[in-house]
């Protein structure tokens, strides 16, 4: 006999403002799901979330739990009312027995629980509602943009102990390397309906275009009947008009159908448009250093960038990226060393903070009262690319209707204040691109429309990003800083940087995460004590009992790999996949080698 399933929901519907956003919804979770929540923004995937979790009614349907089934909840933004440090919130429904849970997963995730909720930042904030969750270990974990402001290695470890989890989860996310790492399932929100599909995030696009191309074909085929028999009642009713009227009310419905079907949302029409070329030379910084107080950022970092280079910094939260791209773009100037900028430059900028938009005004009015876009004499029409254009045709381009034109651009989401931002700096023709994590918040059909227009831009990028897909498919450098005043340059993404560079212990990397400074240092609860016998902490231990099972995936991964790229044909049947599969085998080598290292140095220190 089958298990319960761990979640169902039937026959949901729930509407906002007279909308519907679902209507007649099923959806059920089961035991060991792993599953992938895909759709646009606005699509309700967050709301979807919300009532799976229980915390939005529906106007209809119900929402059945097993008893003795605990579902746990990651929002984007947690609400830290009330709550002192960081350790208090996420420890607040633990036995204190059990806090040392949150202090393995503080050391994985890179933040210091005694740190007061007043100081800490949206990254640790996050983070801390992430301890919370998994600390609390409920058997169906609902996790909504957890890599949202996360460093790569706070990502990575996340990944590991999801994958290593028994629990069930759902996952909202932008990170494709994530999904197709974690997922095993796919819901597919799409003008309100939920499609399921049983293979992870890494079948989701080839899935969606099937369906939409099924879909194309049946309405077309709906559209040829109608007029076919919209012909038919012209020419042939008036010999039989009695007899023929089950004809026109089946023609009548045929209509009705095709009305009732809604229209996809397109693509945003995004656009990027080089300005004159930039002098061969773009930027070329001379030993630089950096310091803030005793904080060294850079030290004696030498870089050459060319025209049509792209230029990506990694490196944890707090390392100094920004720093490094407002020094190399003369924002700021370098304590020692010096920064020469090229001819000719038309600099675009996507800042992390989107400070760049006025919240309190409008849409209207952020494109409009913008210096760079007002067009002298008019109101209404914002100049893009060197032509005049009417501000709600131009938001249109970007998926926002005419209601939200008025609206407050705090009233928008993440994913549409970055679409926002995007407007602005489209709009102007540019030859260097600053884009200080673009990535957070935008959907996966914006995210794959922005690497199209970086693919073909003609000009200079540098970008921060800690969406490791994104960097492989748009980096040619990738410099790497490490919190203590080195910046590594590599040939490549990231996965490319990853075969490169030399092994790391885990400890090394977490030393290379900065500092707090002291003022928003307190003092830090006790340590779990290092187990006796191992002389290993808890995180290590469990990472040691782990590593084992990451390895054979690894190696059963790299097998099919090896398989398929054995086929002779391959390459020329399908050359985009052979590349696909290529890096892929390369970028698991790579982790395999590390996974076997990791594993010798933990056993050696376990048996020592």
């Amino acid at each position: 006999m089958p298990a319960a399933p761990l979640l169902q929901l039937t026959d949901i519907a729930l509407s906002f403002g007279g909308a519907p956003l679902f209507d007649g919804l099923d959806l059920v979770i089961q035991s060991g799901d792993r599953v992938a929540l895909v759709g646009r923004n606005g699509s309700g995937k967050s709301t979807l979330m919300k009532v799976m979790a229980g915390l939005v009614e529906p106007d209809r349907g119900t929402r059945a739990l097993p008893p003795g089934i605990s579902v746990g909840y990651m929002e984007q933004e947690s609400d830290f009312t009330g709550f002192d440090t960081l350790g208090d919130f996420a420890a607040e429904r633990l036995d204190p027995a059990e806090h040392y849970r949150i202090e393995m997963a503080a050391e994985g995730l890179g933040f210091d629980p005694a740190l007061p909720v007043a100081t800490a930042s949206g990254g640790e904030r996050r983070r801390a509602a992430l301890a919370r969750l998994l600390a609390e270990a409920p058997e169906l974990m609902l996790l909504d943009e957890p890599t949202n402001h996360l460093d790569i290695q706070a990502i990575t470890w996340l990944e590991a102990r999801l994958a290593e989890t028994r629990a069930a989860f759902v996952l909202i996310s932008h990170d494709r390397a994530f999904l197709n790492a974690l997922t095993r399932a796919t819901l597919w929100i799409d003008r309100g309906r939920v499609r399921r599909l049983d293979q992870g995030f890494g079948a989701f696009e080839d899935w969606r275009d099937r369906t939409w191309a099924e879909e194309d074909a049946a309405r077309h085929k709906l559209d040829r009947k109608i007029q076919a028999e919209a012909r038919w009642a012209v020419e042939g009713i008036s010999a039989r008009r009695r007899r023929n009227q089950g004809r026109l009310r089946a023609l009548a419905a045929l209509r009705a159908e095709r009305a009732a079907q809604i229209r996809r949302q397109g693509a945003a029409a995004m656009a990027l448009q080089s300005g004159p070329a930039s002098g061969k030379l773009v930027i070329e910084a001379e030993k630089i250093t950096k310091r803030f107080d005793d904080r060294v950022i850079v030290r004696d970092f030498s870089l050459k960038i060319l025209r049509g280079d792209r230029l990506a910094l990694v490196g944890p939260n707090g390392v100094g990226k920004t720093t490094l791209l407002r020094l190399m773009t003369g924002e700021i100037a370098p304590d020692s060393g010096s920064v020469r900028l090229g001819t000719n430059l038309e600099i675009a900028v996507f800042d992390q903070t989107r400070a760049r938009l006025d919240l309190d005004a409008s849409l209207w009015e952020n494109l409009t009262g913008d210096p760079l876009m007002r067009v002298s004499g008019s109101s209404d029409q914002v100049m893009v690319r060197g032509r005049p254009k009417h501000v709600v045709g131009y938001l249109k381009e970007f998926l926002f209707d005419e209601a939200q034109a008025r609206a407050p651009v705090r009233a928008l989401s993440g994913g549409e204040r970055a679409r926002l931002l995007l407007a602005k700096i489209m709009a102007r023709e540019s030859n260097l691109l600053v884009l200080d994590e673009p990535t957070n918040d935008l959907d996966i059909e914006t995210l794959d429309l922005l690497q199209d227009l970086l693919g073909d831009y003609p000009g200079t990028v540098l970008l921060v990003s800690h969406d490791r897909d994104f960097i492989d498919r748009i980096a040619t450098t990738t410099v790497a800083l490490d919190g203590q005043g080195r910046a590594t340059v590599y040939a490549g993404g990231w996965s490319d940087m990853q075969a490169q560079r030399p092994y790391e212990p885990a400890e090394t990397r977490e030393r290379a995460r900065p500092t707090p400074p002291a003022a928003a240092r307190a003092p830090k609860p006790a340590a779990p004590p290092r187990t006796a016998s191992t002389g290993l902490s808890y995180t290590e231990r469990h990472r040691l009992d782990a590593l084992p099972a990451e390895i054979a995936r690894l190696e059963a991964e790299i097998g099919r790999l090896t398989e398929l790229l054995s086929d002779p044909d391959l390459y020329r049947r399908e050359p985009a996949k052979f590349a696909r599969a290529s890096e892929a085998l390369t970028t698991r080598q790579a982790a395999l080698a590390a996974a076997e290292e990791e594993w010798l140095a933990l056993a050696e220190r376990a048996e020592g």
